[in-house]
């Protein structure tokens, strides 16, 4: 396995237990080896998210939405931290592109939690 791995599965395993904080440390050694994967930018994107980091959450879901432009959760969490920084037009455009992306997931979106 790769170092860049081993701290993304790392930062996955903090947020599961609850640690958002602690996940990312890992995960931006992981984003440090491979700033290119989605997957690495949109854990941390939810770590920034939990902690409340808004703007570093926002650069991470847009880097996703850079990488994979119809990315139906990115959209759905840019929304969010968009909105949480009182960015409230901004958000729903975002939100909306969720919803059309794929509506039976984004049905309830704006009471779902980060």
């Amino acid at each position: 396995m790769s170092d860049a791995y081993d701290h993304f599965q790392q930062g996955r395993a903090h947020l599961r237990g609850g640690m958002p904080a602690q996940a990312t440390v890992a995960l931006e050694k992981a984003k440090r080896l491979e700033p290119e994967k989605a997957s690495i930018r949109e854990a941390l994107g939810i770590a920034y998210f939990r902690i409340k980091r808004w703007e570093e959450a926002e650069a991470e879901f847009r880097k996703v939405l850079e990488l994979s432009p119809a990315d139906d959760y990115a959209h759905y969490a840019l929304g969010r931290a968009l909105r949480n920084q009182g960015r409230h037009v901004e958000a729903e455009t975002h939100l909306k592109l969720a919803r059309s992306l794929r509506p039976a997931r984004w049905t309830e979106l704006d009471e779902r939690p980060g």
